[in-house]
């Protein structure tokens, strides 16, 4: 049995309910999975109430999306205090700011004769969490104006592109020390995408604790560099698929990369919280 440890949902932008989630995972003979979705860990607790009675463990997760030299990082973190109110408040700031960058963003692109509404937007982001470009893209394709996500993305709102709106420049070290401050564990997202093995070292300096080895973009000798390369920081290897849904063109295997189900145990033994159900957490607030 093995651990998927980057799984989206419907709370940001992934197609498939963390309900939908657990019971593809038990299909999968998964032992564990991590809900990480970006900015939000709105679908934490629906995850862990539909495994509460099947043998399959869910870890309450997040990737906050950070931004270094004008390229956007990926910090996953794990097992996360859900009553910490830096955090709640922090969080609460990112999707706010997700708001505000997609009404810009509508706004770019009803200057370009691309008429959509952000209700329309909206209604893609099914879990009322974190609403992104993937959204907007959604409700492109669906007026006629794209005929893809990816056209969407290299025509419209990728970095660069007419309706791109640049986030607020939360840094990786920002979110290392905010998911350290809430008792959580902060790992470096799919480091061969990321490309800033030189900045490893002062990302450990400031709390970071694993590093995504296994994923789905990483060859055989990414993995072996980054397992090797965690071993010399003394990082806990994690892995997971990213994955967002059947219908996406990357990150439509769940179960696709995973980590052994001890690296469970060496993500709880790092957390300063004991307590891991996240649903019963959030019935104490």
């Amino acid at each position: 049995m093995n651990a998927d440890l980057h799984i989206h949902t419907t709370a940001s932008d992934g197609s498939d309910r963390p309900e939908e989630i657990v019971r593809k995972a038990l299909r999968l003979g998964l032992g564990a999975i991590a809900v990480s979705d970006h900015d939000t860990m709105a679908g934490v607790t629906e995850a862990q109430r539909a495994a509460k009675d099947f043998k399959i463990e869910v870890l309450p997760g997040i990737e906050i999306n950070t931004y270094f030299q004008g390229r956007e990082i990926h910090v996953l973190g794990y097992l996360i205090d859900p009553k910490n109110q830096l955090f709640l408040a922090k969080l609460a700031e990112l999707q706010q700011e997700r708001l505000v960058r997609t009404k810009k963003m509508i706004a770019k692109l009803k200057q370009l004769n691309i008429n959509i509404s952000l209700d329309q937007v909206m209604a893609y982001a099914q879990g009322g969490g974190s609403i992104g470009r993937p959204h907007v893209a959604e409700a492109m394709i669906e007026a006629g104006y794209v005929s893809s996500k990816e056209e969407a993305f290299d025509k419209f709102i990728g970095a660069g592109k007419p309706a791109f709106v640049p986030r607020e420049q939360l840094t990786p070290l920002g979110a290392i020390k905010l998911i350290t401050a809430a008792g959580g564990v902060p790992v470096l997202a799919h480091p061969g995408l990321a490309k800033i093995d030189d900045q490893i070292p002062t990302l450990v300096a400031a709390g970071l604790k694993g590093l995504e080895v296994w994923h789905p973009k990483h060859d055989y000798l990414m993995v072996e560099h980054y397992y090797k390369l965690a071993q010399k920081y003394n990082l806990v290897q994690t892995g997971g698929s990213d994955y967002h849904g059947p219908g996406h063109s990357t990150g439509n295997q769940l179960g696709a990369a995973t980590a052994p189900m001890s690296t469970v145990q060496k993500l709880k033994d790092l957390s300063i919280i004991k307590d891991f159900s996240f649903a019963e957490k959030c019935k104490e607030r």
